[in-house]
């Protein structure tokens, strides 16, 4: 069974305009053209595009879409490993809407959010696997233990830090901030001074983050969507990435 590119575009919620675009560069391309030059997709095509949509409410731009779908020729255990994500990711959020709702609620009674709460869902081992691998088990031992070591007041504390250190990142990138500006430094250098407190991350003797890890973590924030969400999709974290590198070019 073959469905036309406007039966596509209406089902799957986008436009011609996008299918033509995503079989130009690659991503989706029809079964055939007809003799009328009209594009049919078969259902083949159409786990594909799936996929492609998926991805993008992910977060992520073209190209880095592009080189997961090269590296995953199997269909069905690629869609698998996205539904597992899918569904991590679902019980999370859905922890996140339940504290947060409980702090607007607290908020609307006039009375003082529960500090142990407001912070469900914000999961510190999520990068586990990635630091371990690129810096060695015991640097991720040694920023867990410091981090299980903390009160409750100084978790919250560390976790509202990095989320308003993320909210001002994606404010700068929307408002156009140039990466070697003012504006984007100053974020790079407070991200460089949160780093600084983490014990296990790979320093320099001043004690600030080495050249090579802030780099390489500047990276992961694009090719990760776990990170891009942080800064407001792949766009955000491209920002901060670039203004990363020019502040460790220059400073680290």
């Amino acid at each position: 069974m073959e469905w036309s590119i406007q039966q596509i575009a209406r089902l799957a919620g986008t436009t011609s305009r996008t299918l033509r675009h995503y079989g130009e560069v690659g991503l989706v391309t029809p079964s055939r053209i007809g003799d009328n030059e009209y594009r049919y997709y078969d259902a083949v095509a159409l786990v594909r595009l799936q996929r492609v949509l998926l991805l993008r409410e992910l977060g992520l731009g073209i190209p880095a879409i592009a080189e997961i779908l090269a590296g995953q020729r199997n269909d069905t255990v690629a869609l698998r490993a996205h539904l597992e994500w899918l569904t991590e990711e679902k019980k999370r959020l859905d922890r996140l809407m339940t504290s947060v709702s409980r702090t607007i609620h607290d908020l609307e009674k006039g009375e003082e959010p529960m500090a142990e709460k407001m912070f469900d869902g914000f999961d510190h081992t999520v990068y586990k696997d990635e630091v371990e691998e690129k810096w060695g088990a015991e640097s991720y031992a040694a920023s867990d233990r410091w981090y299980t070591s903390m009160s409750q007041r100084e978790s919250d504390d560390f976790l509202m830090a990095a989320a308003e250190l993320a909210s001002d990142w994606a404010s700068a990138a929307q408002c156009g901030a140039a990466i070697d500006g003012p504006l984007a430094q100053e974020l790079a250098k407070r991200q460089c001074d949160w780093l600084c407190g983490i014990p296990g991350a790979p320093k320099s003797a001043d004690g600030r983050p080495t050249k090579q890890y802030f780099s390489w973590l500047g990276d992961s924030y694009v090719n990760d969507e776990r990170f891009a969400v942080n800064y407001g999709g792949t766009e955000g974290a491209t920002f901060v990435r670039d203004a990363m590198r020019v502040f460790a070019e220059a400073e680290l």
